[in-house]
């Protein structure tokens, strides 16, 4: 009879951990980026009523009687499937089409996001929403990113090519992440490129909020290089990664976790009232 009660509460306590889950997933239906979770979950230890018997000659075996303990949250995934791009015609938005996140900095840190609206601020550094710093490679570079040391990116406009004496009038950023600067002599010149990492166990990054995550101590070492490399899917230049999250698919969740809480209080309910007939046994 009490075993029947904790299970219960142990099963409200999944159930409102799965609607978290999928509150958040609701909340987040807009972020740029936003990679949504799941709960899921497993059964607990159960309690061994009687044992296994081996088949003898003049009769057969018995399978054993367990009685299960309730159960318990097994894990909280992170889905990393791909979002719809959405194009929105900024020089400066960035989507991924496949596996891969852009580089950030604060400092010396270093993060990860799939969300490339960038800006520039006001010493044409590259930055995302937050002012981290986006890591790449500058215009002195050559051949491929090979995981070697990152730098800011910068993108001056009006700047003068010390070379030709151009001025940088516009850009655009190729598939590669390479930053293509237009000078007002017509020439196109590669200004820096943007990395990307991949890792071994994209699942295994830890959020750390602001569509950002940092390196766990599952997911792997950050392997960098280039967009299209080892890998990493391509960089989409004036567009945005949408959220993956399915509204349908959350709301059906929905539904079924709020019954499955239903039921489980129900159960409590039922225990209860078995233990009030058995107390009410001697008046």
């Amino acid at each position: 009879m009490i075993r029947s009660l904790y299970s219960g509460i142990g099963g409200m306590k999944n159930f409102q951990t799965k609607l978290d889950v999928i509150g958040n997933n609701i909340a987040n239906v807009n972020t740029f980026g936003y990679k949504k979770g799941r709960a899921t979950f497993n059964d607990l230890v159960s309690q061994q009523m009687a044992g296994a018997s081996t088949a003898t000659g003049e009769r057969g075996g018995t399978n054993p009687m367990q009685v299960g303990l309730g159960g318990g949250t097994s894990s909280i995934d992170t889905i990393s499937t791909q979002g719809s791009l959405q194009s929105t015609g900024r020089d400066l938005d960035i989507a991924i089409s496949g596996d891969g996140y852009f580089v950030v900095a604060d400092g010396d840190a270093n993060y990860y996001t799939r969300a490339g609206n960038f800006y520039l601020d006001e010493a044409g550094t590259l930055v995302n929403a937050d002012g981290l710093r986006v890591q790449g490679v500058g215009d002195s570079f050559t051949g491929d990113i090979d995981g070697g040391d990152l730098e800011d990116l910068t993108i001056l406009a009006g700047s003068i090519d010390p070379d030709s004496g151009a001025t940088l009038e516009s850009f655009n950023i190729s598939q590669s992440g390479e930053i293509n600067g237009v000078y007002s002599d017509g020439e196109t010149r590669v200004l820096g490129q943007i990395a990307m990492a991949n890792f071994s166990n994209p699942g295994g990054l830890s959020k750390v909020g602001n569509n950002t995550y940092e390196l766990s101590n599952n997911s792997g070492p950050a392997e960098l290089g280039s967009s299209g490399t080892g890998g990493r899917g391509g960089m989409v230049g004036s567009a945005l990664e949408m959220s993956n999250v399915d509204l349908s698919e959350e709301f059906a969740e929905m539904i079924v976790s709020q019954r499955g809480f239903q039921a489980n209080t129900r159960m409590i309910t039922t225990s209860d009232e078995i233990l009030q007939e058995l107390v009410n046994l001697k008046r």
